[in-house]
């Protein structure tokens, strides 16, 4: 007598949710969140206000190399984060509307009082935009000014993404100085400075207070028609820290007016050009011993693993709840299944890291996001391969069914599920191993992962950093895939196993 083999792939979802709920987990009861943008500098403003709230004794943790200023203002609004470093330039043309470029702080901490956002003084230095080009280079074309760029159209631009789309970047400097040239292209900001130190293009976007700017002998061109506006370096705080954490918010104060140009510069080239990590550089210049929480490899390996291996089982477990109904249903309604399998492949179509960034209005930032947006990309494949397995059962098979009189539910469950087995198997396969790349772009929202050594590494210039995560990634991968082969073998009747020996 044949087993019942209806509950096998949803039980195998729900095994997967529960094996994922008991995996290690932070429990820190509502400490002050900090948050800090995809770049060095940004980085260690994070550290130094952890170094300083631990210093106090109080409850801090630092979410590192969340992404772009519109994830972090936004993540700050929504109460995702408690504080990060920012930059009036960014306030004045990017975030706040209608306020004056050159706005001073008083007017910023006017304007971001109702949003519930408070303001800290300045931190002591400018880290302006500007523009640059190897200095070899700028002096044989006789280039000094962003204005002497317009004798020169062929020159090829490699700007940083984000400045790509800035309010205070590319398209209002094209219109400010009539730049004329059109090879212009989006690069990740460490990777832009090895692009023009190798010649791929002429000229790209800096931060004043880079370390690179010495180190790769590149010329700071005079933004002679002053588009850009002063960037004092800054925290943005929810004001409800001012009760939840007052001393905190002390903290951040204490840092206003500390750190100058030259300091910040030194701080940079030491993680940059030295390797040494934010933790240290921020004790050492707050005068204070450095905190072991930073860890070793096996450590790091173990809570990445953790976390990684959460998002691909949790979003699969759910995937496969809901995609085998969904693949029945469009198996049973011809009609009807049309058109799931087309929205199902229409969210596959998303890009990927569009999709994380859909799901921020909606869940935050963080894990569930990332969950969220990894169990719409299972969908397709097990919705697919569900319905596949069901409509290429022979009809003679269904017919013999009937015929024993047995009812639709117990013939779904008794011989199509059982025939249609291997197909549903190989979706959830295939949804897997798609997850476990996929969710290594989580580390862009702060749901950690693998990714989040490989995002640090190419921040870094740091191939070893980019191999912690790549590496597990794949192997991952492939355990992924001999897991579900084992399921598979497990799973299928006896009888389709020998027919496909055969």
């Amino acid at each position: 007598m044949m087993r019942c083999l209806l509950p096998a792939p949803m039980l195998l979802g729900v095994c997967l949710l529960l094996g994922a709920c008991l995996l290690p987990a932070s429990a820190q009861a509502a400490p002050v969140r900090i948050g800090s943008k995809q770049f060095t500098e940004s980085v260690i403003l994070g550290e130094l206000a952890l170094a300083g709230a631990r210093e106090a004794g109080i409850d801090a943790v630092h979410r590192r190399e969340l992404g772009g200023t519109s994830i972090l203002w936004r993540a700050l609004l929504e109460g995702e984060i408690d504080a990060y470093p920012e930059y009036t330039g960014t306030l004045t043309q990017e975030l706040l509307k209608g306020v004056p470029a050159n706005a001073d702080i008083a007017t910023l901490r006017a304007r971001l009082k109702p949003l519930g956002i408070g303001i800290t003084d300045s931190l002591g230095f400018s880290d302006t935009y500007a523009i640059g080009m190897r200095d070899d280079e700028a002096a044989r074309l006789g280039i000094k000014d962003i204005s002497d760029l317009l004798r020169h159209p062929d020159l090829r631009f490699g700007f940083s993404n984000e400045f790509m789309d800035r309010g205070d970047g590319w398209p209002g400097l094209r219109r400010r100085y009539g730049l004329p040239q059109t090879n212009v292209s989006g690069l990740d900001h460490t990777l832009s400075y090895r692009a023009v130190a190798s010649g791929a293009v002429d000229a790209i976007d800096l931060y004043s207070t880079d370390a690179e700017i010495p180190y790769y002998h590149l010329r700071t061109l005079r933004d002679d028609r002053h588009y850009f506006p002063r960037y004092e370096a800054i925290y943005l705080y929810r004001l409800a820290l001012e009760q939840r954490a007052p001393a905190f918010v002390g903290v951040l104060h204490k840092l206003t007016g500390s750190i100058d140009e030259e300091a910040m510069r030194a701080m940079n080239a030491r993680v940059k050009l030295r390797g040494v990590s934010e933790n240290v550089v921020a004790a050492d210049f707050l005068g204070i011993h450095a905190d072991g929480h930073d860890g070793g490899l096996w450590p790091h390996l173990l809570q990445r693993s953790a976390e990684h291996v959460k998002l691909v089982a949790i979003s699969l477990g759910l995937a496969m709840l809901l995609a085998i109904p969904l693949g029945i249903l469009a198996a049973r309604l011809r009609r009807l299944g049309q058109w799931v399998i087309g929205l199902t492949g229409v969210l596959q179509t998303v890009p990927s890291l569009a999709m994380f960034v859909f799901m921020i209005p909606l869940l935050g930032i963080g894990t569930w996001p990332a969950i969220a947006a990894l169990f719409l990309y299972s969908l397709l494949p097990i919705v697919r391969n569900t319905h596949a397995g069901l409509v290429g059962i022979a009809p003679e098979l269904r017919e013999s069914a009937a015929a024993l009189g047995l009812p639709p539910g117990v013939r779904l469950r008794r011989v199509e599920l059982p025939l249609a087995m291997r197909s549903i198997l190989a979706g959830i396969k295939t949804a897997a191993v798609i997850n476990v790349g996929t969710a290594t772009l989580a580390a862009l929202i702060g749901a950690g992962g693998y990714g989040q050594p490989i995002l640090t590494g190419i921040r870094l210039d740091d191939v070893g950093l980019i191999l912690q995560g790549a590496i597990p990634a794949a192997v991952l991968a492939l355990l992924v895939q001999g897991l579900f082969e084992l399921v598979e073998r497990w799973l299928t009747p006896r009888g389709l196993r020998l027919e496909a020996r055969q």
